[in-house]
């Protein structure tokens, strides 16, 4: 753990990376990036102005960004950029009390954004599909556990040095050990993507014993033979009845993909726990089936709150305030839903 006077100094190095002319780097898409709000030039100014206090601002700051006092800026990187991530980080740096704003960027040119991180001083940069493995040899370093799974979702800038982290695994095993330990458990996972080669990564840290299963057989023994898993047949996964705990980080069940569950309802039973990573709908049909066999379930807004949480760490050296990001990313879904 930190002693106060590594935290101290880490502070410090974080609090020397800010944006003085934060209007400047919000307005101004530099560089290939496009701030979220896609404004014309008449209505700019207004709608910047009515909408970025409400997502940004300090708590006791004026309903304006201050052009005297330094902004140390966060965001993100993704095609679609959406305002999740910024409900959390800026709920939470609202909590703390810290001049940090996040601000989610539009990318068409991850070359020039990269250059962008450098050149505006931001601190940390999220980076979403399809950026997460094109990003790595723009960095110059990488974390080791980053650099295993092949995917970097986060971006620190440390004085001008760009390191790259993954903070994937952090929300899946942190989700996961807050209600039971994983070591020794048997552990089913679904799919073989990115989000499951995260997951993956994180279980075989904590000991878990990995089973990997995915509608590509090929892909599944490919994933389990990176980390020491074992393979079970798609046409098997009925078997999953026989594990501890079920993780789906497959697309199945995700809206606009399929609402179908992963497993069949005969598949799940009482004293299992059963974590699906899809976050929209909240309520899969996954986790309806394994709620009716009797077995506990993880929601996928608990992964997504805990990376987030991992990233807001590595931004500002601070431990992130759970439960104000939680009812920022339960607000949000929540109105997105209606």
């Amino acid at each position: 753990s930190q002693t106060h006077a590594e935290t101290g100094n880490r502070q410090r190095r974080v609090r020397g990376g800010h944006c003085g002319g934060a209007k400047q780097t919000l307005f101004g898409c530099p560089l290939g990036l496009q701030p979220l709000q896609r404004l014309s030039q008449e209505n700019r100014t207004t709608e910047h102005r009515s909408t970025l206090p409400l997502i940004a601002r300090h708590p006791t700051a004026p309903t304006t960004l201050s052009m005297s006092a330094p902004i140390t800026l966060c965001g993100s990187f993704s095609q679609h950029a959406v305002m999740l991530g910024a409900a959390m980080h800026n709920a939470g740096y609202a909590a703390l009390r810290l001049q940090f704003r996040y601000i989610p960027f539009e990318v068409h040119d991850i070359v020039a954004a990269v250059a962008a991180i450098r050149s505006l001083s931001i601190r940390g940069i999220g980076v979403s599909v399809p950026f997460k493995r094109v990003v790595m040899p723009l960095l110059d370093t990488l974390d080791g556990v980053a650099e295993s799974i092949g995917a970097v979702n986060t971006i620190v800038n440390e004085g001008g040095v760009l390191r790259g982290h993954n903070t994937d695994w952090q929300g899946a095993v942190r989700a996961l050990t807050e209600v039971t330990a994983v070591r020794h458990k048997h552990v089913l996972l679904l799919g073989a993507g990115g989000a499951a080669r995260a997951v993956a990564a994180g279980l075989q840290r904590r000991g878990a014993q990995l089973t990997v299963c995915n509608r590509s057989d090929a892909a599944a023994v490919q994933l389990a033979a990176s980390y020491g898993a074992q393979q079970l047949d798609y046409a098997k996964r009925a078997h999953a009845i026989d594990f501890d705990i079920i993780v789906n980080a497959s697309s199945a069940g995700m809206a606009n993909v399929c609402l179908d569950s992963p497993l069949p309802a005969h598949a799940l039973r009482s004293g299992q726990l059963v974590m699906d990573a899809v976050y929209k709908p909240l309520q899969t049909q996954l986790l309806k089936h394994a709620r009716a066999a009797g077995a506990r379930v993880i929601d996928g807004s608990r992964m997504l709150l805990h990376q987030a949480a991992a990233q807001f760490e590595l931004y500002t050296g601070e431990r992130a305030p759970l439960q104000a990001m939680d009812r920022a990313l339960r607000g949000h879904v929540a109105a997105a839903d209606d």
